[in-house]
C-alpha cells in the first residue's frame, strides 16, 4: 500500500503525449485523480484515464501556472512539459535559447513556486517530481539551451528540497535516458547517431515512456517519503557505462 496514490490529486504538465502521457496514466493506475495540463489537445490522454481533467496551460509563458493552485487542491506536481532546439552552438539564436529556457527551466521554477506556496499554506504533505535528463549530468551536442536548462532543473530540485523537506514537501527528479518520444525523433531517424546511442546503452534498447512513469509514481508515493533532492536516472544503464 505504500505505493498507493488513493485520495491524492496530481497535475502533470505536457501530458498530451510521450513521457507526460505515460506518467499521467500511471499515476491514475496508482489511484490518483489526474489533471492533464498543457497547451496541446489532451483528448488522447483523457481517453486513457476515465475521470481525468484537462487544463489548458501554455508554459512558454513561465508564469502561466501562477494562479493554478490557488483554487485547486493538488498533492502531486509532475513538471514534464519541455521543448528542444537543435543547432551548432555557433549558429544558435537568442530566440531559440530563450524559447527552451522559458519552458524547461524558468517555468519549472515558477510552477514549483506556485505549487509550493499552496502546499505550505495548507501545511499538508506534497510531492514534486521534475523531469530532468541525462543532460543534467552530461553536455550532449547541438543542444546548448536544453543542456543548460536540464542542469538547472537538477540544481533547482536540490535547492527546493533543501528549503521544503522539513515542511513536508518532497522535491525530486527523474532523469530519463534516450526515450522514444517526439523529442528524439531526429536522433532515431539518423541511422549513424541511433547506432552510436544503442551501442552505449547496456540495456540494448531505447527506453519507453512507461519506463519513466514507474519512477515518477514511486517518487510521488509514500514509499518515497524520505527521498529528498534525488535525481533518479532511468537510462538503461547509460551513465553506468
Amino acid at each position: 500500500m505504500s505505493f498507493s496514490l488513493d485520495g491524492r490529486r496530481a497535475l502533470v504538465t505536457g501530458a498530451n503525449t510521450g513521457i507526460g502521457q505515460a506518467t499521467a496514466v500511471a499515476l491514475a493506475e496508482a489511484g490518483a485523480q489526474v489533471i492533464c495540463a498543457g497547451r496541446s489537445d489532451m483528448s488522447e490522454t483523457l481517453a486513457l484515464i476515465p475521470g481525468a481533467e484537462a487544463l489548458t496551460l501554455d508554459l512558454s509563458d513561465p508564469m502561466a501556472a501562477r494562479d493554478v493552485f490557488e483554487d485547486r487542491h493538488v498533492d502531486i506536481l509532475v513538471n514534464n512539459a519541455g521543448t528542444i532546439k537543435r543547432a551548432d552552438s555557433t549558429d544558435f539564436t537568442e530566440a531559440d535559447w530563450d524559447a527552451v529556457m522559458d519552458v524547461n527551466l524558468k517555468a519549472v521554477f515558477f510552477t514549483c513556486q506556485a505549487f509550493g506556496r499552496a502546499a505550505l499554506a495548507r501545511k499538508a504533505p506534497a510531492k514534486i517530481v521534475n523531469i530532468a535528463s541525462l543532460l543534467s549530468f552530461q553536455g550532449g551536442i547541438r543542444v546548448p539551451s536544453y543542456t543548460a536548462a536540464k542542469h538547472g532543473v537538477a540544481g533547482l530540485t536540490k535547492l527546493l528540497a533543501n528549503e521544503w523537506a522539513a515542511q513536508g514537501i518532497n522535491v525530486n527528479a527523474v532523469a530519463p535516458g534516450y526515450i522514444a518520444t517526439n523529442n528524439t525523433t531526429a536522433l532515431r531517424e539518423d541511422p549513424e547517431r541511433s547506432r552510436q546511442i544503442l551501442e552505449r546503452i547496456p540495456a540494448g534498447r531505447w527506453g519507453k515512456p512507461s519506463d519513466i512513469a514507474g519512477a515518477a509514481v514511486f517518487l510521488s508515493s509514500p514509499a518515497a517519503d524520505y527521498v529528498h533532492g534525488a535525481v533518479l536516472n532511468v537510462d538503461g544503464g547509460w551513465l553506468a557505462r
